[in-house]
């Protein structure tokens, strides 16, 4: 039997309100399937180390420790375990007391694995189950790019080699079970490096657990002779995959799938004491440090990933790309005319009334800076263009946008051009097909204007699809030094009053339209 998880982002802590299961809870399902005689393997398929405070602060370490004390047999890792640097994730791996696997990340100058590439679990029952892992290519991209320096990820038909080679070699051990520990997704947004992609170009894996695209697959998804399944995210599911030495079968265990899990004594949270209370104390001392209110808001602020920030203007998009104007004229002055952030970079909503640090904390958690930099009107147009390409289908590239006027229309189809250097993402061919910027800075809109803007310093260094910004950054960029949260911190009790108001905030502004 394997349980798994994905895309938990830092739901350590089980909250029975909202249906967050939390590690407790799935360290006790497993004590308690092993007591009743059971084989069973934890394996998760990343972004585990990022997405609440309680995690964040720590740069991911307090995630493993939780996963150890869990009893996780293996992960890979997701592109949210780079958040930190390549090299606070191996010091993550050295904290892990499992495996973690990836098969296709390599040495840039030597070409070797940088992480072990598979590990044969012998099971009690005398079955051998062969794991490997792979991470999303676009890990490249959605991580800032300085995080992902001197090592390199293996892509479409190298991606697809790779994880043939592995199946091969696991074959070859005697494996009975071929596990895919993937974090690849099966978002359009991903082809051709999606866990489908993958499947479709290979032969001889079993079972493919995913993670990425945050897609709940209840009982499975059979793709040639694959089996695929995933949880969705967040911890509100936990994933079931039964062998019984012919067929294997899956089953998600959560409330809003399963209610038979009622039978489980799931959906009545029990949970293991030793791990509840490790993760409690954690948590504990996190929000006695965060939970002190700095401001107020009267509105929902909308940070839904879709319909939300990766779709569409919205009140939280416009308050932060607000405050990311506002503290680099602070910081620089005000020839700053505009003020970009990608969608993707807003984790979560704020909902009405106080605002505390955990709430800026997990809304922004990545720790990224205002960055300023000079960029020309045709290089503005094709970084909206790319940053859109998808649209009206979610993209964390999504620009919410201050002091810029712009309209999207969706009836006309992205034309790819030439794929950027050391990115899964490729340049517009026709920049201004889709996107028809109206003005910047409350002037029309020229091609051949220069414009100063701020925006983050992940979409600075040319992440998710602005590498348009990598060539202007490298010239003209300037890290003011001021965190994200502390710009909004800042505009919210210097500029604002301490009130994000209805009247400013209560709905979007009619910067961004988007033609159906």
């Amino acid at each position: 039997m394997i349980l798994h998880t994905n895309d938990v982002h830092g739901r350590a802590v089980a909250d029975e309100k909202n249906g967050v299961f939390g590690y407790a809870s799935i360290a006790e399902l497993k004590e308690e399937l092993e007591e009743a005689g059971a084989s069973v393997l934890l394996l998760d398929a990343g972004d585990a180390a990022q997405g609440m405070p309680v995690v964040n602060m720590s740069m991911g370490k307090t995630a493993m420790e939780f996963m150890n004390a869990t009893g996780y047999d293996a992960m890979c890792p997701g592109n949210h375990e780079f958040d930190w640097g390549y090299d606070n994730l191996q010091q993550l791996r050295e904290t892990a007391q499992f495996p973690v696997l990836a098969a296709n990340i390599v040495d840039k100058v030597s070409g070797e694995n940088v992480f072990e590439a598979n590990h044969i679990f012998e099971m009690a029952n005398g079955m051998k189950v062969g794991v490997f892992g792979l991470d999303t290519p676009e890990a490249l991209t959605k991580t800032h790019p300085d995080k992902v320096k001197g090592i390199s990820f293996y892509m479409e038909a190298e991606l697809y080699a790779c994880a043939q080679a592995q199946v091969d070699a696991l074959t070859a051990a005697g494996c009975d079970v071929i596990v895919c520990l993937g974090h690849l997704g099966v978002s359009e947004e991903s082809a051709p490096n999606r866990s489908y992609d993958v499947i479709e170009n290979t032969t001889g894996i079993d079972l493919f657990i995913d993670g990425h695209s945050h897609t709940v697959i209840d009982g499975g998804e059979t793709v040639g002779e694959t089996l695929l399944v995933s949880t969705g995210e967040y911890f509100e599911n936990i994933g079931m995959v039964v062998y019984d030495g012919e067929t294997l079968s899956a089953r998600l265990i959560g409330a809003q799938v399963d209610p038979d899990a009622v039978a489980l004594g799931l959906i009545d949270f029990e949970r293991d004491d030793e791990v509840e209370d490790l993760v409690n104390s954690v948590n504990a001392k996190i929000e006695k440090q965060l939970s002190t209110a700095f401001a107020k808001t009267e509105v929902v602020l909308n940070g839904e990933r879709a319909p939300g920030v990766r779709t569409e203007e919205t009140n939280l998009g416009d308050f932060a790309a607000d405050a990311i104007l506002w503290a680099a004229r602070q910081a620089m002055g005000d020839g700053i005319v505009a003020a970009i952030t990608n969608g993707g970079g807003i984790r979560a909503t704020i909902q009405a009334g106080d605002i505390t640090m955990k709430d800026m904390k997990t809304v922004f958690p990545f720790g990224n800076q205002v960055t300023v930099l000079t960029v020309t009107g045709a290089e503005l147009l094709e970084a909206l263009e790319a940053a859109t390409y998808s649209t009206p289908e979610a993209i964390g590239a999504f620009p919410q946008v201050s002091g810029i006027v712009f309209t999207i229309d969706t009836t006309v189809a992205f034309e790819q051009g030439e794929l950027y250097p050391d990115s899964t993402y490729y340049a517009p061919a026709k920049p201004g097909s889709r996107v028809t910027i109206e003005s910047v800075g409350g002037e029309a809109f020229d091609p051949e204007a220069l414009y100063t803007i701020a925006t983050n310093d992940f979409t600075a260094a040319g992440g998710d699809t602005y590498y348009a910004f990598a060539y202007a950054n490298a010239t003209t960029g300037y890290d003011t030094g001021v965190a994200l949260e502390d710009a909004l911190v800042n505009y919210v009790q210097t500029e604002l009053g301490g009130v994000v108001s209805a009247e400013m905030y209560g709905e979007p502004q009619g910067r961004i339209t988007v033609i159906q």
